[in-house]
C-alpha cells in the first residue's frame, strides 16, 4: 500500500512541476511578443495582436492567454458578486500599470500606442 501512494505522490509532484514550467514557458513567450511588438494589452482586459501577420505561435499564444483570462475573470466575477466585464476592466487597468515601457497597450479608442 505504502508503495502505491508513493507513486500516486511523485505522479502529483511530477504534474505540478510541469503545470508550473508551461505556465513559466507562456509567461516567458509572452513576455517575449509583447517585447517583440507582437502584442498589447486590449483595453478590453485580454490581448490582442499588435501585428496582424504576427506567427501562427504566437496567435495561439493569444487565444491561450485570453482562455486562461475569461476562465480566471469568470472565477473572480462570481466569486465578488460582480461582472466579468467589470473584473477584465480592473484586470486591464493593473496591466497597464504592470506594461513594461516601449511595449504596447490599446488605448480608449482603441489604438495601439507605446506606453512611455
Amino acid at each position: 500500500m505504502k508503495h502505491h501512494t508513493g507513486i500516486k505522490l511523485m505522479t502529483r509532484t511530477l504534474a505540478l512541476a510541469l503545470m508550473l514550467f508551461a505556465g513559466m514557458a507562456i509567461a516567458q513567450s509572452l513576455d517575449d511578443a509583447k517585447a517583440a511588438g507582437l502584442i498589447g494589452e486590449k483595453s478590453d482586459g485580454y490581448i490582442g495582436l499588435v501585428q496582424t501577420d504576427a506567427p501562427e505561435a504566437v496567435v495561439e499564444l493569444v487565444r491561450s492567454v485570453n482562455r486562461q483570462r475569461r476562465e480566471r475573470y469568470a472565477q473572480i466575477a462570481r466569486d465578488n458578486d460582480i461582472s466579468i466585464n467589470t473584473v477584465a476592466q480592473l484586470a486591464y487597468a493593473r496591466a497597464v500599470e504592470a506594461t513594461r515601457s516601449g511595449n504596447y497597450i490599446e488605448d480608449a479608442n482603441g489604438r495601439w500606442v507605446q506606453k512611455p
